[in-house]
Order: structure tokens, then sequence, then C-alpha cells
């Protein structure tokens, strides 16, 4: 059953010390989308912080979620606002970093495995289905034998912080087609 209203997770980890960093890219596009929406995050006692609203003037109903735990468990606040709001995995969107795809670089899709993400293994886990949306913006793989958690943890380099603002709006933009149009028009436009 469907309320006609999306949950967009926007993932990264709590606190000023993270806030910039590739890990955080997901929350970074749910700033962006509440920016355009005009809306702010407050807590919710699920253990996030959410904004609600519409995308556009008369658009669909959309709530904003960003964790205020870490990474690794997403899933509790994930499967608490969906319950507490009534959504089901078919209108779930996760906007997440990817290391497997280049910086700069978006992939949408439904469904499949985690790639080593524990934020996206903690959803799966807590929902019981890998059955919903995900929006992963590229951050691209570490240089050399760099650690990934080293990496992903790392603030963007000044070149990519140049490029940053637009790759975030893309993936903004990303979200708002996935959500108004479905998942196959907004691979064509974003793939």
């Amino acid at each position: 059953m469907t309320t006609g209203t999306t949950l967009i997770v926007g993932l990264g980890n709590p606190g000023p010390e993270y806030e910039r960093t590739r890990h955080n890219v997901g929350q970074m596009v749910a700033d962006e989308l509440a920016s355009r929406m005009g809306v702010g995050f407050t807590r919710h006692r699920a253990g996030a912080v959410v904004a609600t609203g519409r995308l556009g003037i008369g658009g669909p109903r959309v709530v904003l979620a960003k964790s205020t735990g870490y990474m690794n468990v997403s899933g509790r606040p994930v499967s608490a606002l969906a319950s507490f709001y009534g959504i089901g995995p078919e209108d779930l969107v996760v906007v997440h970093d990817e290391l497997d795809i280049p910086f700069d670089t978006l992939r949408l899709k439904r469904g499949g495995g985690e790639g080593g993400h524990n934020g996206l293994k903690s959803i799966t886990a807590s929902l019981g289905t890998k059955d919903y949306a995900r929006v992963r913006v590229g951050i691209g793989r570490p240089p050399g034998r760099m650690d990934v958690a080293d990496f992903v943890l790392r603030p963007f380099t000044k070149p990519e912080q140049d490029v940053l603002p637009l790759h975030v709006d893309r993936a903004a933009d990303a979200v708002e087609k996935l959500v108004t149009d479905g998942l196959e028009p907004a691979q064509q436009a974003f793939h």
C-alpha cells in the first residue's frame, strides 16, 4: 500500500568533522533538496532529522531525512521513519556515496547488492529487503593503496570541491526526476 509520499534519505555521518567528507555526499543532496523546497530539518524521535514538503508547486509529497547516528546504523532510523510515515520500500529513495563510479557521475537503480556500503547493508537488514531505489553519487576510488575507510572520511580534493556544488545539484535533479517521473526516465536522463 502506498501513501503517495516518498521518503528520501541522504546517508552520512553526524557532526561537523564529517560534514564535507565524501561519505556525506548523500546528506549534501538532502540539504540541497530541502533548500529547493524551502523547508528546514527538525528532530524526529526515530533518530533522524526530517523535513517535509512538496517537490515543486503541487508536486509529490516527500519526507527528507538524515540520520543523526553513524552510517553503519542507518537502518534503524530509516526503518522507523518508513513505519511512522507508512512508507514501503517502493517509495524509499536512498542517496549515497558510491566508490564504484567516478566522481561527478551518477547512477540510479532499484535493488541489487550493497557493494560493501555499510549504510546500505544496515538499511537492507532493517527493512528485510533490497528492493528500494538508490541514487548512487560517484566519489571514485581511493588513490594508490589508500584504505577505503580513510578515503571516504576525507574531504573532497580542491579540484573536486570546485565541481562538488554542480555534482550535488545534478544529484538533487536526479532525485526529483526519479520521484516525479520514475526510475527508467531518470536513468535515461542521468546515465
